[in-house]
């Protein structure tokens, strides 16, 4: 819904920029009309009063400047020079088919003046519209674009400038946050949906008769789904859009949730683990489009305090799941298949959100829109948003899109380092869903319900690391003072990795803590503090890593993201699976 209304308000200001510099497309069709006329004339005088030439040549200049506002480039400018049997049509021009040698050329030329005024306006106005209206630039077309047969020019559509409203940079702060907000909704959801299953293991491996190892598998091939899904999602959302992927996606993993709900009904395991895994591949989109959203929507240095509000959400469904589903799983009043209820109706008011409030941000999508309006206004098919200049079918382009992903996973050793980086942050998150029952119920006598509240202390170190914002916007702006006062206009991506440096030791220490303290001769509040550090630096490692590749990759950052996804989300499935054999182990030796 939210697109579609976009979709009329972007026509509706083509239309107003189309009627604001019609006016220049008419006096450059005029002064072209009235060179062209002066050149025929020119000619004619010529062949009357020489009889021994055979041919005459000339040559004219527009005879007034060019009017303001018309952009000139190396394939096109206003003044011209050629043989009057040439004509350009970039700049609305028409001239005679001549021949001085013969006793027909009066005529053709008279004729040719009559045919000027029967030339289709709407064309003519088009084509001058392509020299007048800000942000086109006419070119010829490469090679590797091809074209059609007499269709070596193309007017390459954009934005009219820096102040341009249909840009998302130039949205309103309101809607840009909104916008921001959806999507970091979609983001605590599924992760919510990965991990409340877990709190409810003891349960579910009774209901379908299996050990809580199996059982486990509805988590682990959650995850593994995620990583899949990443593979697709983020490539198609560079091909269709943001809007269209975020929707159709967040609908096929509502269905499988509600799946996943009815297997339990029915008692089918297969079922159960079946679905679980199509949920998680559908749910990925946010994990890997987020950032190239997020990107579209907010500057480099706006992404310093815009980016935190998408991780926070990403980090703090995981950690909700088992608070919320460790009580139903205790619960004597409802079912522990409630936690997928919960989270479909969760997820359809997310849905619903995104469906009449989000509004398309990727920036080639939006300039095709514009390009395709110009070409209903002008009835010129040479408009055309970069995207569509190379005339290739969307399946063959969509086929290059999912290549993408693993080019830069096999090329970009960059892409790698970071995504085994975050493959261990993943693993010990995840494994905290089983491992904090060894933890707390079994070291400590703590109920399900009280165990599921013990993940807030991880909840509470990521708003701890938020705390950091502040000081790294400060840091953030004095750097790009320096850069613009040495003629940039980039930030370098490194300049990211500032909570990366405050945050990574906070893991290891964390892990220590937890690991040494937790014993029943010592009190529950020491691993609980130790759960508050590990909390604030995964957040801060999340946070860098994912800025740094969107600030590396910018317009495919949502390719290099599934990468990096893809790595760590199967590995933090799998281990799901290894980590309660080990807790397991662990218990007996004690």
């Amino acid at each position: 819904m939210q697109s579609f209304l976009q979709y009329r308000r972007f026509g509706r200001q083509v239309e107003a920029q189309y009627e604001r510099d019609k006016g220049e497309a008419h006096a450059l069709k005029a002064r072209a009309k009235d060179g062209g006329k002066e050149q025929r004339q020119g000619v004619r005088g010529a062949t009357s009063s020489s009889t021994s030439s055979s041919s005459s040549s000339s040559e004219f200049s527009s005879p007034s400047p060019s009017p303001a506002g018309v952009k000139e480039t190396e394939h096109t400018t206003l003044s011209v020079q050629s043989h009057p049997h040439t004509k350009d049509p970039e700049k609305a021009e028409r001239a005679g088919v001549l021949d001085p040698a013969t006793q027909e050329t009066k005529g053709k030329a008279d004729d040719d003046d009559l045919a000027m005024d029967k030339v289709d306006t709407k064309k003519t106005i088009g084509t001058a519209l392509g020299t007048t209206l800000t942000g086109i630039e006419v070119r010829s077309r490469t090679t590797r674009e091809g074209g059609g047969e007499g269709v070596q020019k193309v007017f390459v559509v954009g934005y009219e400038g820096a102040s341009d409203p249909m840009n998302p940079h130039n949205w309103s702060r309101a809607t840009r946050i909104g916008a921001t907000v959806n999507i970091a909704s979609i983001g605590w959801i599924v992760g919510f949906a990965s991990s409340v299953d877990s709190a409810a293991l003891m349960q579910a491996s009774k209901t379908f008769g299996v050990s809580e190892v199996a059982e486990s598998l509805a988590t682990g091939l959650f995850l593994v789904g995620f990583g899949v899904g990443s593979l697709f999602a983020g490539p198609i959302s560079e091909t269709v859009g943001r809007n269209p992927v975020y929707i159709a996606t967040l609908g096929a993993y509502m269905l499988f949730i509600m799946g996943a709900g009815f297997a339990g009904d029915a008692g089918n395991f297969g079922a159960q683990l079946a679905t679980r895994f199509l949920a998680g591949c559908f749910a990925s989109t946010p994990l890997t489009c987020a950032g190239g959203s997020i990107s579209d929507l907010w500057s480099p240095l706006e992404r310093v305090w815009a980016f935190p509000v998408f991780a926070n959400a990403a980090f703090m469904g995981p950690i909700f799941g088992p608070v919320i589903g460790g009580f139903v799983g205790e619960s004597k009043l409802i079912s522990w298949r409630w936690t997928e209820w919960i989270t479909l109706i969760i997820s359809g008011l997310v849905l619903v959100l995104v469906v009449l409030f989000q509004p398309e941000t990727y920036a080639p999508v939006l300039l095709a829109w514009k390009a395709k309006k110009l070409r209903q206004l002008t009835s010129d098919d040479r408009y055309r948003a970069e995207i569509e200049i190379r005339d290739i079918a969307f399946i063959k382009r969509l086929g290059h899109a999912l290549y993408r992903p693993f080019l830069l996973t096999f090329s970009e050793p960059i892409v790698v380092i970071v995504a085994l980086y975050l493959t261990v942050i993943y693993i010990i998150l995840f494994t905290f869903l089983d491992g904090y029952a060894f933890i707390f119920t079994e070291t400590y006598g703590f109920s399900e319900g009280i165990t599921g509240l013990s993940f807030i202390g991880i909840g509470i170190g990521l708003c701890f690391a938020s705390c950091l914002v502040p000081l790294i916007n400060h840091w953030t702006k004095k750097e790009w003072a320096k850069v613009k006062d040495q003629g940039g206009n980039r930030l370098a991506p490194e300049i990211r990795l500032w909570y990366m440096m405050f945050g990574s030791p906070a893991i290891p220490i964390s892990l220590f803590w937890m690991g040494w303290t937790a014993y029943p001769s010592i009190s529950y509040w020491s691993p609980l503090a130790a759960s508050v550090l590990f909390g604030y630096g995964i957040l801060c490692v999340f946070i860098s890593c994912y800025q740094y590749i969107i600030d590396s990759y910018e317009a495919y950052s949502a390719s290099a993201l599934a990468s990096a996804t893809l790595i760590r989300y199967v590995a933090a499935g799998g281990m799901v699976e290894v980590a309660v054999r080990i807790l397991e182990h662990r218990c007996s030796l004690d």
